[in-house]
């Protein structure tokens, strides 16, 4: 959480859902997650961490963040396989800053297609900036496995 006395949207999403008028969709001891208010795709849902985490810069090669991410992924991808099986595309990544929105983490789940169709340029990989795929940033994340002889 960012402050006590001025915690961020998604902070206050995680504390009381009820009273931000956010209906969640998954919540456990790691990560909650629920619509995006302004959908980008048929289903567009995020995924965050009930831990305050600012962005993509603050994860490390270790451990805990690394399967965060994976809890992340594997939260958003069950869900979209219940709520819309018949896509024949499924998207997730994050935004990196300074073009994140909310400055906590948050993993974008989309079914597509894109409504309206130009919006798939905010959600296209352009090399090192902009929007991060979660499978280029679990690489970055997964920790070197020690060397046994």
């Amino acid at each position: 959480m960012t402050g006590a006395s001025s915690p961020c949207v998604f902070c206050r999403i995680v504390q009381n859902p009820p009273a931000t008028g956010t209906t969640l969709l998954h919540s456990d001891e790691k990560v909650v997650a629920f619509q995006d208010i302004r959908p980008a795709a048929f289903r567009h849902y995020l995924v965050i961490p009930v831990k305050h985490i600012t962005s993509v810069k603050d994860l490390q090669r270790r451990d805990e963040d690394y399967y965060l991410v994976s809890r992340m992924l594997n939260v958003g991808k069950t869900l979209l396989q219940q709520d819309a099986p018949w896509s024949k595309e499924y998207r997730f990544g994050f935004h990196q800053p300074p073009f994140n929105s909310v400055k906590h983490l948050h993993l974008h789940c989309l079914a597509l297609p894109f409504t309206p169709r130009w919006r798939h340029l905010k959600y296209m990989s352009w090399g090192p900036i902009l929007y991060l795929e979660v499978e280029k940033l679990l690489e970055k994340l997964k920790p070197s496995q020690p060397i046994t002889s």
